[in-house]
């Protein structure tokens, strides 16, 4: 084992218990839904184009257990997609306002989202707590992160930064997100009273 190898594991280890005594005293730990809300229009197409991606969370409802080696999964895949894509909005990429899909080299924020989703789901996460939320930047613009529900609290994994935050530490006010029961159907959260994006009806 390398010198860089153990430095890292310590630096996880560290942050790990740093959460685990913060997010026990972090009020509230995990974000309250409010009801059905219909889905932003990018995922309804996204659905729609592959059907095998969206439909009933089997498992458990449960937040998932958060252990060391599942926080430093998360801290690893949140990074290393946020290096792998460069930002580009879908008008720039695909000529139109909203098209979500798994990003290349480039990318807007839900394609970040997407393909953290999947790598975390290859790693064993389960998808019913991995959940496309749709937040209110400060200045008004709408942004997409995504949560990662565990027992130590609702976790955001965000293309504008690397470091991984409880969603009450974060800027944002928090509109909708995925249903862990099914993900193609989406919820209002507690603070969610403006439409950032399009929404479709269904």
């Amino acid at each position: 084992m390398t010198t860089r190898t153990i430095l890292k594991a310590g630096f996880v280890a560290a942050l790990f218990s740093a959460v685990a005594t913060h997010s026990a005293l972090a009020f509230p730990a995990n974000m309250t839904t409010d009801g059905p809300t219909n889905p932003p229009v990018g995922h309804y197409e996204f659905c729609r184009n592959l059907p095998q991606e969206c439909g009933s969370n089997p498992g458990s409802r449960a937040p998932a257990v958060l252990t060391r080696d599942g926080w430093k999964t998360i801290l690893e895949v949140n990074y290393d997609v946020n290096q792998a894509v460069a930002p580009m909005t879908d008008k720039e990429i695909y000529g139109v306002e909203e098209h979500w899909a798994y990003p290349d080299k480039v990318g807007d924020c839900e394609d970040y989202v997407l393909l953290k989703r999947k790598r975390l789901m290859q790693a064993g996460f389960s998808q019913s707590d991995l959940l496309i939320t749709v937040v209110l930047q400060p200045n008004g613009d709408g942004h997409a992160v995504l949560t990662v529900r565990t027992d130590r609290g609702d976790f955001i994994l965000d293309n504008m930064r690397n470091k991984v935050l409880l969603w009450s530490e974060t800027e944002y006010t928090y509109l909708k997100r995925q249903s862990e029961q099914n993900s193609s159907r989406w919820v209002k959260l507690e603070d969610g009273r403006t439409v950032a994006v399009g929404s479709v009806s269904q």
